[in-house]
């Protein structure tokens, strides 16, 4: 199951790659992005540059970036710990990459699939799900659906598109 447009944003502690723990809940931010993602997916790697970018250009309007690697590293070993914290590093990411080891935040949101896109109003209320922008080949989208949600939420508006399909690698789960 997952959140439907409107639905509280599940709170979570989550390990990242800096060595710190990073918490959802409780705080005042604009907006809240969290993206499912992970190393290995052609189409996260695809976006990776354009969610990179937003961190940058959002920054300074206090909206919260968070990328979260559910996946099971005995399934996909390019989406280990260590190679998170290795990719983070090389890549000079925005915003914190976490590890979701147990997958009960994945499980929490109702993550499908990698990159899987979920922004929260500044009452921690769902906004926006679904994917970055209309096509993960063209970069010239600039991840499109996020900005417009974002730009309508800092205005004080609702989205006009709240949800879109997620398009990517299906979120690699333990048996």
């Amino acid at each position: 199951m997952s959140l439907q447009i409107g639905d509280s944003a599940p709170s979570f502690v989550l390990p990242g790659t800096d060595g710190h723990q990073h918490a959802y809940g409780g705080e005042d931010e604009n907006a809240t992005v969290v993206i499912f993602t992970c190393n290995h997916c052609p189409y996260s790697l695809a976006w990776e540059d354009r969610l990179l970018q937003l961190g940058r250009d959002y920054r300074h309007d206090g909206v919260r970036f968070l990328a979260i690697n559910p996946n099971d590293a005995s399934i996909k070993p390019a989406d280990s710990f260590e190679n998170m914290k290795t990719r983070h590093e090389e890549n000079s990411w925005s915003f914190p990459y976490l590890r979701d080891e147990s997958q009960e935040v994945a499980k929490a949101y109702g993550a499908k699939t990698t990159p899987d896109v979920f922004i929260f109003n500044s009452d921690n209320e769902l906004a926006y799900r679904g994917a970055p922008d209309a096509d993960y080949e063209d970069e010239s989208k600039n991840a499109s659906w996020i900005r417009d949600a974002l730009d309508a939420l800092l205005a004080g508006n609702t989205p006009v598109v709240q949800e879109t399909e997620p398009v990517g690698c299906s979120v690699k789960w333990k048996v």
